[in-house]
């Protein structure tokens, strides 16, 4: 694999669920029983190749630096390169970025400092698992300027996405920035990840500077389009968007399907935090039926079509359906969720009955004591 460094965003794309990044950025919501979303992103880098990476965040970052620590987890603990935290300001000006183009500007010393030919751009939207050697494979048999990675699939309901056209060849001759589209339609979206010219990148941000642009969507890839050699790659494999609440319900509940356990973990590993939990303990009068139990669980009572994170507490009595319980949660004995997301170190005491539905789950903020 060519020479290529990472930087994720971390903050981007909040607006689309503003109840799970109130005490947390996007890239630290907790998924599928014992990850984090950003643990997708850094396993897809380190197993690519990537073993540097740079990581952008600008507020609520102290749950993704815990999480994250010196990034040993995913082998990025290193004298040279590994993981780095970049500040969310420049180092020109202290006020905080706001726009992709705004954050690219502000680590621009780190990107001089770097000899890698290559960059990929990637924020904390989405979950899936890409080799991107591949990626940076075709944009170097393409000889692009960018290569926007892109996915067939249903829009959603996010208000920032794009709809990218292309050519046979896979040149990139439409760009649509947050369209109408029918509910439910399918079409190819930009998912958020891209590989571009680490000069060039430079290049392009400070001309971007020079003129005043603010957007990095709108005032370089739509407006220099027909200038600029802009490809896709198309992401064929199993891919989800983190646009919504209901979204990020669903493909949670989606993991409970062994196909798509299989291809989101199946090929390489998905690393994570490590914790030394004791195996979870199921009661006598315990029923769990097609869940995904993380370690550190005591179970007394009915665990159906649900994902527990480490350290939940079923008691006796106690019914969950339907839905996500994240970490050291506490359900009380003759409770019944269906259809519930609870944050972390949520308690639900006794004989409580709360439900929601699959496009509108109920959601309890972290630390609730019910």
């Amino acid at each position: 694999m060519a020479s290529a460094i990472g930087i994720i965003f971390a903050n981007l794309h909040e607006e689309n669920v503003p109840e799970l990044v109130r005490r947390r950025t996007m890239a630290s919501i907790p998924y599928g029983g014992r990850y984090r979303i950003i643990d997708f992103v850094l396993s897809n880098m380190v197993n690519s190749g990537i073993t540097t990476v740079g990581l952008m965040t600008s507020n609520n970052y102290r749950s993704l630096i815990d999480h994250i620590g010196s990034g040993k987890d995913w082998d990025l603990a290193r004298k040279d390169g590994g993981l780095i935290l970049l500040p969310p300001f420049s180092e020109k000006h202290d006020k905080l970025y706001t726009t992709r183009l705004e954050a690219l500007n502000s680590v621009t010393g780190f990107l001089n400092r770097r000899k890698e030919k290559y960059v990929v751009l990637t924020d904390c939207d989405g979950v899936m698992r890409v080799d991107i050697a591949n990626i940076i494979e075709q944009h170097e048999n393409k000889n692009a300027d960018i290569t926007l990675v892109t996915h067939y699939g249903k829009v959603g309901n996010r208000a920032d996405f794009m709809l990218i056209g292309a050519d046979k060849d896979g040149r990139v001759n439409e760009i649509k920035l947050s369209p109408h589209v029918e509910s439910g339609k399918k079409a190819d979206i930009f998912i958020n990840m891209m590989v571009i010219n680490r000069q060039f990148l430079l290049n392009l941000v400070e001309d971007s500077v020079t003129h005043g642009f603010s957007s990095f969507e709108g005032d370089i890839l739509i407006k220099q389009l027909d200038s600029l050699k802009i490809y896709r790659y198309d992401y064929q494999g199993y891919y989800a968007g983190i646009d919504s609440m209901a979204a990020y319900y669903k493909h949670n509940m989606e993991l409970l399907n062994k196909e798509v356990r299989d291809e989101l973990f199946g090929a390489r590993d998905i690393y994570t935090k490590v914790r030394d939990s004791a195996p979870s303990k199921y009661g006598e009068a315990a029923v769990v039926k097609n869940s995904l139990i993380s370690d550190g669980c005591e179970i007394e009572g009915v665990v159906e079509n649900s994902i527990l994170f480490r350290g939940v507490k079923v008691a006796k009595g106690a019914v969950v359906r339907n839905s996500i319980v994240m970490q050291d949660n506490i359900i009380g004995q003759k409770t019944s969720l269906d259809c519930v997301i609870t944050d972390k170190n949520v308690v639900v005491s006794d004989r409580k009955t709360l439900g929601g539905c699959s496009t509108l789950p109920y959601y309890i903020p972290k630390g609730t004591r019910l």
